[in-house]
């Protein structure tokens, strides 16, 4: 019997991998990722096709919505891919609503060429429960808002909620908190639009790393350290960035009958 998902995360970054053979509609989501209720993710990456490039993934939220791009998910996807047999290539291509990326899958981890990040360059303070924050908001083909810190706390975290709903972001923000700890390594703190506080996010560190190149505190190569783990980011002058990191399966699974009988299967 075919698995109904493969279980993998990234950093701690946790996604179901399904090529279902149902319509995952919002509730349907909302219940597999429920860590009580379901099966329990960040997230799930839905088999896909497009004709523009070699595969093609959908990336639905905790919440039900759909996200245009995510890192740790496009690893994980990856690897899912070559370990389960849908192609004996080590470097393809894939399309998200974000853009179509190339990865590559290396003996350690697999490297992602993530597009090109686009600063806003009109946005650069938020009004968040009575403070004044600076902050840069970018696009790596979905929403960020980083905000640099001299010191990172937990309780930055309970800002999370409000950065990612603010006016300012119409279609919502993930959000990053970073400290600077020299030109080569920076720490953060990851708030996911859908999802809430997360261990590691791909996409967000591409975000940090961008923000702090573009104020001039790192340099081209940066080690992005997060709760989960880190991961290496590569940036050039046109801010085009290249991710690479690690991935690990933890399952694979079928839902049970209860399961399927909530999910209305």
């Amino acid at each position: 019997m075919p698995a109904d998902f493969v279980r993998s995360h990234g950093l701690g970054n946790d996604y179901l991998v399904m090529d279902p053979a149902f319509e995952l509609t919002p509730e349907r989501v909302r219940l597999i990722c429920h860590r009580n209720l379901g099966v329990g993710s960040d997230g799930i990456l839905v088999v896909a096709k497009n004709p523009a490039a070699d595969f093609a993934v959908r990336i639905l939220n905790p919440d039900g919505s759909e996200a245009e791009k995510s890192g740790n998910g496009l690893r994980i996807f990856a690897r899912f891919l070559f370990d389960h047999g849908y192609t004996k290539k080590r470097e393809f291509t894939v399309h998200t609503l974000g853009g179509i990326v190339k990865v590559q899958l290396l003996d350690n981890g697999v490297r992602v060429e993530m597009g090109r990040a686009t600063i806003d360059r009109q946005l650069t303070t938020l009004e968040v429960a009575g403070q004044k924050l600076n902050v840069t908001s970018l696009s790596v083909g979905n929403p960020h808002c980083v905000t640099i810190v001299d010191q990172l706390s937990p309780d930055l975290l309970k800002l999370g909620a409000a950065i990612e709903n603010h006016p300012a972001f119409p279609n919502r923000a993930n959000v990053q908190f970073a400290q600077v700890l020299d030109r080569a390594n920076v720490r953060a703190l990851i708030w996911e639009r859908g999802a809430g506080h997360t261990l590691a996010s791909g996409s967000s560190s591409c975000a940090v790393a961008t923000a702090c190149y573009d104020k001039g505190l790192v340099d081209g190569k940066v080690t992005v350290q997060m709760e989960g783990g880190n991961l290496t980011i590569e940036i050039d002058r046109e801010l085009n960035l290249v991710m690479t990191g690690p991935v690990e399966e933890i399952c694979t699974g079928n839902f049970s009958v209860d399961l399927n009988r909530r999910l209305g299967r």
